[in-house]
């Protein structure tokens, strides 16, 4: 546990909350130069843009996640690792996807049904059944690593059947024009170094920050993991999926959320557990709750994409406002209310069948079969 030496525990609390800002901001920072450094890198040396959008981009959209947990498991710190990943991909669902879609209805592409989706819905299942021993031991993060590893390789294959209207959407959405390929590549590189590094103290000082944050509050570093960081390693993916929706990209906007989901499972809880000296110690209430809440907003993705061609306004609404609930079940949880019983109560007598209901009816409604979105 990291508590800094000073008597006044208000200036201790000014002093660890600065310390937790600086460091989400040198995050937020340093993975937009290494997104726009490694992009424009590959494009000056003549990768396609369809390429970069599948590895690099979605990878520099979860670098912060994977900065926190590579940092986090070094440092001992299990469940701001687990936090991190389980709380990036609720929130990333709920209130990302469900924003976006509020703002404008989302089209749903043939290859979120038939790949992406699935494949973030089995990931999650297997995240739950290797933690329920414990532990995310070293050879279950050489499993996720080497997922990663296929799946991009996946990727880049497929991309080499897509046309050249596809390639030049991508283009547009990454800004990787012909301009860029006149510029000299070692100002690239540069800007990936300079994205790294920044990355990699930001890292540091946000789980300094919120491990002693975490302790001056009085709540668990689950906790801290499941709210205040994942959102703010979440930014990326915010940015990215507002920027898409302006530009008129909205495939882009919808697939930066499941791949960036798929990325944190694979790429950040593998990473994590295999420099983790002891693996990632997986906490009760994630175990019972947390992470049974991934698999189940996973999961919740069948219908909604599965319906129709677009994800539609109501639906985003629909997602956010659960976003609200979880957030006000943490709420209680970390403050022990007596409210908690009441809450499950409520969820499970309410809103839960409630959910179910409209959605069955919006089943049954949108019967017209219209062709998917490419």
């Amino acid at each position: 546990m990291i508590v800094y030496a000073v008597d006044d525990k208000e200036v201790a609390m000014l002093m660890t909350s600065l310390l937790f800002i600086i460091g989400l901001g040198l995050l937020v920072v340093g993975a937009e130069a290494l997104i726009k450094g490694a992009t424009h890198l590959a494009a000056t040396i003549g990768v396609s843009p369809l390429i970069i959008g599948l590895t690099i981009v979605a990878l520099g959209t979860s670098a912060p996640e994977l900065a926190i947990g590579v940092q986090a498991a070094l440092m001992g710190e299990p469940d701001i690792v687990l936090g991190d990943v389980v709380g990036s991909n609720i929130f990333n669902i709920l209130f990302v996807l469900g924003l976006t879609a509020c703002i404008h209805p989302l089209p749903i592409s043939r290859r979120l049904v038939q790949v992406d989706v699935p494949l973030m819905i089995g990931l999650s299942i297997i995240l739950f059944l290797m933690a329920l021993n414990g532990t995310i031991q070293r050879s279950d993060g050489l499993l996720l690593f080497g997922g990663i590893l296929l799946y991009v390789a996946w990727s880049i294959r497929q991309s080499q059947h897509v046309g050249e209207g596809r390639m030049a959407e991508y283009a547009e959405a990454y800004q990787v024009g012909s301009s860029l390929i006149r510029q000299p590549w070692y100002r690239h590189v540069v800007l990936v170094v300079v994205g790294g590094i920044l990355l990699a103290l930001g890292s540091e000082w946000l789980v300094r920050g919120a491990t002693a944050l975490a302790y001056y509050l009085g709540v668990s570093e689950l906790i801290i993991g499941l709210t205040v960081v994942s959102i703010g390693t979440s930014l990326p993916e915010i940015a990215t999926s507002i920027v898409a929706l302006i530009r008129n990209k909205r495939d882009i906007a919808i697939g930066n959320v499941i791949g960036s989901n798929i990325y944190n499972i694979l790429m950040v809880l593998g990473a994590a557990g295999i420099l983790a000296p002891a693996g990632i110690q997986v906490a009760d209430h994630a175990l019972r709750f947390d992470i049974p809440i991934m698999v189940l907003v996973a999961v919740a993705c069948l219908p909604i994409f599965f319906m129709g061609t677009t994800i539609k306004r109501w639906e985003g609404a629909l997602l956010l406002s659960y976003y609200f609930v979880y957030t006000v079940y943490l709420i209680l949880y970390a403050t022990q209310s007596a409210a908690i019983p009441y809450f499950h109560t409520l969820m499970v007598a309410f809103v839960f069948p409630f959910t179910i209901l409209i959605l069955v009816r919006s089943f049954v409604h949108e019967k017209q079969v219209v062709p998917r979105v490419r």
